[in-house]
């Protein structure tokens, strides 16, 4: 059974919108994920650590029939391909790829925590995925992510920009 899931990523380091499309080549490739829709690229401003550059996020949607946790570890595995480098927690990065809905699944085992607990807080998340998924549901709060990003208090700055992030050819 393919399971509906959505995904956040972003990059402030170097050629941000290369980065993104880097890590949407690689996730092409992972076995048992197909990539679905990709939102459009938005300029966005660091949460946390201020003192850093803006960054490009985007949203994607994927289909899987591996577990969640594989899901993670492959996501992990594409940030490690395209070059992310160990960095303090909420500082510039490479590519920051973070698993945010895996369908209607609740978790919280180890590193796995799913619905992603700060995603409904976050306009840089919700805006592109209110994008591509409006009417997803989110499984805790029992709203769609229209009403979630309608209704989030975060007013951080996110701009759409006119670059795009290319979805992979399809392999025949």
């Amino acid at each position: 059974m393919m399971e509906r899931v959505l995904v956040s990523i972003g990059s402030n380091i170097g050629d941000r919108l290369d980065f993104l499309q880097k890590a949407v080549d690689e996730l092409g490739k992972v076995t048992g994920v197909t990539l679905r829709s990709v939102s459009s690229v938005y300029e966005t401003e660091p949460v946390g650590k201020k003192d850093q550059p803006p960054f490009f996020n985007a949203a994607l949607e994927l289909a899987s029939s591996i577990p969640a946790a594989q899901v993670l570890a492959a996501l992990k595995e594409v940030e490690r391909k395209v070059g992310r480098t160990p960095s303090e927690r909420w500082g510039p990065r490479e590519i920051d790829l973070d698993l945010i809905y895996v369908g209607a699944l609740v978790a919280e085992e180890g590193r796995l925590v799913l619905p992603h607990r700060e995603a409904a807080n976050r306009r840089f998340v919700l805006t592109p995925l209110a994008e591509i998924a409006p009417e997803f549901v989110d499984p805790v709060r029992k709203v769609t992510l229209k009403d979630l990003l309608d209704s989030c208090s975060d007013s951080n700055s996110v701009v759409r920009i006119s670059s795009t992030i290319q979805l992979p050819a399809a392999e025949n």
